[in-house]
């Protein structure tokens, strides 16, 4: 059972490296993480390339040419996604440890 992260992110720089760090750090390994920008005028894309450039986990980088709005971005994500469970996160929110671990427990 393979596992994606769909994550959208604006303007994000503030929080953006933890969130992934706390991603790349489950306890159980994502497969790959996709990540939708909404048009950030920030560092966030500069940050998003530096730990897609540190880690082996596939990490997958649209820039939005147009603002599409939250649910816009998100559901390109997600279609943009390849795993069996797909798990939504905002730029902003860091994951327990075991998170994936939990969840893959309750979908298997």
């Amino acid at each position: 059972m393979t596992v994606s992260v769909a994550m959208c992110t604006y303007n994000g720089a503030l929080y953006i490296e933890e969130q992934l760090r706390s991603i790349l750090a489950q306890t159980v390994p994502v497969n790959e993480i996709v990540i939708c920008d909404d048009g950030s005028t920030d560092t966030t894309i500069d940050i998003l390339h530096q730990v897609q450039q540190s880690t082996t986990t596939p990490i997958t980088i649209y820039v939005n040419e147009q603002h599409l709005g939250v649910n816009a971005n998100f559901e390109k994500a997600i279609k943009h996604c390849s795993g069996d469970i797909i798990f939504l996160s905002d730029q902003d929110d860091i994951w327990e440890e075991n998170k994936v671990e939990v969840i893959k427990h309750y979908f298997s």
